[in-house]
C-alpha cells in the first residue's frame, strides 16, 4: 500500500526502515523535527526522515507548514507505538492558487464551521478560501457604509431556513484564522445578476425580475415560488435578477461597498461575480461589470470574476474563474477565449469535476446533479487543469473546488459532500499532471483509504462510498 500522502509530492524517495517516535500523540512529532531555512520556491520544502531524526528545510513559513502537514500524514502506529518511514521528499506546488469556495448566501454557515473548513483544507495544502457572500437569497456581510444591505437582506435562506450575516468581528476572526493556516480569503460580491437581496433595501438600484422559461422550470421542479420585488427569495431559480445600469447612484454605491470590503479582507483579490446574469441586457452587463471593476481597482486590488466576464473589459491582470464543464460548451469556450485575449489568468473550477455540491450518485441524500449527472470520486479526480481550456499552463493561476449550498443545510452535510472529493482538487492544484508518478486513480484511491482513519479521528463525517477501499 502506498504512503497515504495527499496531495502527492513532486519527488518521493522511500528508503528501507522507519523512525520510531517516542511520543504520546501524533502532533508531538512536529516538535521533534529540526528546521532550517533554505532558498527555493516560496511554498516549497524538503522533508528528510532517517534514523538520525526528522529534518525540515523550507524557504518560508508556508513551506514549513506544508512540510509539517506531510509529516503528520506519514505517522503510523503499530503494537510498538508511533513511527514514520524513512523517506526523502522534495516538494513544491504546481499552481500558486489552490482554493475552496463556500457559498454562505443560499444557506448561512457559522464562523465555527468556516474555521474548521479552513483547518481541514489547509491540511491538504489549500491556500485560498473564497466566500460567496451575496446572492438572490441573502446579503451576508454587515457593512458600516450600507448597514441596510445585511439588515434587510440576510433574514433567511433557501427553503425559509434560518439566515444570518457576518459582523466585522466575525470577518476579522475568519481572516485571522485563515492567515494562521497560510490561507487568504477572497470575498465575492456577486453582480449584476444574483442581486435580488439588494432589492430588499435598494429597489431603486435593481430591475424587476425577469421570469424567463428557465426560471419557471426551476420553480416547477423545486418549488420556492416566484421571485417578487421587495420580498425575500427562498427558492432555487437563477438568472432573474439584475442591477439597473441606469440607476442614479449605482456606481457610488459600488465604490463604497468595495472600498469597505477591501478594508475588511486584506488579500489581493476582490471577486465581482458576473455569472448567470440572464436577465441583464448585454450592454447593461458590460456597463455594470465595468463599474464594479473600476471600484475594485480604486482599492488597489486585483479584480476576479466568473468567466462570463470575458464579455466585459476587465484589465490584463484580472482573474477569470471558469465554472463550465470539462468539455466546454461553445459559448463558454468563446468567453474563455475572450478572457485569454485580454491577458487574464484563470482559476479552474469545472462543475462536472470539482463542484462539491454535486451528488456522488443517484442515491446521495443532498446535492444536485445538473453538471452532467452525479460526480463520483473517480470523475472528480480524473482530469487535469491543462486539459480543460485551450489556455497555456502559465496562464493558469490555479484550481478551486466550489461548494454551493442550495441543499447544504448544516455542517454534517457539508463535510459529507466535501470529503473525500476535496482531495481530488487538492491533488490537481498541487501535484504534477495526471499520468505522472502516483498521479493516477488506483494510487489515489489507495491513498485516500489510508487517510480515512485520520479523518475519522478528526471527527470528519466523510462519505464512505464503495469506490474507496476504506480500511
Amino acid at each position: 500500500m502506498p504512503l497515504a500522502l495527499l496531495p502527492w509530492p513532486v519527488d518521493v524517495d522511500i528508503r528501507p526502515g522507519a523512525l520510531r517516535l517516542d511520543i504520546s500523540a501524533p502532533h508531538h512529532a512536529l516538535s521533534l523535527a529540526r528546521y532550517d531555512v533554505i532558498d527555493g520556491p516560496p511554498e516549497g520544502y524538503r522533508l528528510d526522515i532517517a534514523d538520525e531524526g526528522i529534518r525540515i528545510q523550507a524557504a518560508s513559513a508556508a513551506g514549513r507548514f506544508y512540510a509539517q502537514r506531510t509529516l503528520l500524514q506519514l505517522i503510523a502506529r503499530d503494537d510498538e507505538g508511533f513511527f514514520v518511514p524513512h523517506v526523502a521528499i522534495t516538494d513544491a506546488p504546481r499552481f500558486e492558487y489552490r482554493g475552496i469556495m463556500l457559498d454562505v448566501a443560499r444557506h448561512f454557515h457559522s464562523v465555527d464551521t468556516i474555521e474548521r473548513l479552513v483547518e481541514r483544507a489547509a491540511d491538504l495544502k489549500f491556500n485560498v478560501l473564497h466566500l460567496h457572500l451575496t446572492d438572490d437569497q441573502a446579503w451576508r456581510l454587515a457593512l458600516e457604509c450600507r448597514p441596510e444591505l445585511a439588515d434587510r437582506g440576510s433574514s433567511s435562506s433557501i427553503g425559509g431556513d434560518p439566515g444570518g450575516h457576518f459582523t466585522r468581528d466575525d470577518v476579522q476572526r475568519i481572516v485571522a484564522h485563515a492567515a494562521a493556516h497560510h490561507m487568504i480569503v477572497v470575498p465575492e460580491i456577486d453582480l449584476p445578476g444574483h442581486t435580488h437581496a439588494v432589492s430588499l433595501s435598494h429597489p431603486e438600484l435593481t430591475a424587476d425580475p425577469v421570469l424567463a422559461p428557465s426560471v419557471l422550470e426551476v420553480v416547477e421542479e423545486f418549488g420556492g415560488g416566484l421571485p417578487r420585488t421587495g420580498e425575500p427569495y427562498t427558492g432555487f431559480a437563477v438568472g432573474f435578477s439584475s442591477l439597473d445600469a441606469r440607476a442614479p447612484g449605482l456606481e457610488e454605491v459600488l465604490r463604497e461597498v468595495f472600498a469597505e470590503v477591501a478594508r475588511l479582507f486584506p488579500g489581493p483579490y476582490l471577486h465581482v461575480g458576473g455569472d448567470e446574469a440572464l436577465g441583464t441586457a448585454r450592454s447593461d452587463y458590460r456597463a455594470i461589470v465595468d463599474m464594479a471593476v473600476r471600484a475594485v481597482m480604486a482599492t488597489g486590488r486585483t479584480p476576479a470574476a466568473w468567466h462570463e466576464a470575458g464579455a466585459a473589459d476587465l484589465p490584463a491582470d484580472a482573474v477569470f474563474q471558469y465554472w463550465g464543464f470539462l468539455t466546454p460548451s461553445t459559448e463558454h469556450a468563446e468567453l474563455a477565449r475572450r478572457a485569454l485575449e485580454r491577458g487574464g489568468r484563470f482559476v479552474l473550477s469545472p462543475a462536472d469535476a470539482i463542484y462539491l455540491d454535486m451528488k456522488y450518485d443517484a442515491d446521495t441524500r443532498a446535492g444536485l446533479s445538473w453538471a452532467n449527472g452525479p460526480t463520483s470520486v473517480r470523475r472528480s479526480y480524473e482530469w487535469d487543469p491543462a486539459g480543460v481550456l485551450e489556455v497555456p499552463e502559465e496562464r493558469i493561476l490555479g484550481v478551486e473546488a466550489a461548494l454551493w449550498t442550495e441543499t447544504i443545510v448544516d455542517e454534517a452535510t457539508l463535510e459529507h459532500m466535501v470529503f473525500p472529493r476535496i482531495a481530488s482538487a487538492a491533488e490537481a492544484a498541487w501535484s504534477r499532471p495526471l499520468g505522472s508518478a502516483e498521479r493516477d486513480w488506483e494510487s489515489f484511491r489507495a491513498r485516500i483509504a489510508g487517510l480515512g482513519l485520520l479523518w475519522e479521528r478528526a471527527g470528519i463525517r466523510f462519505a464512505r462510498g464503495t469506490e474507496i477501499p476504506w480500511r
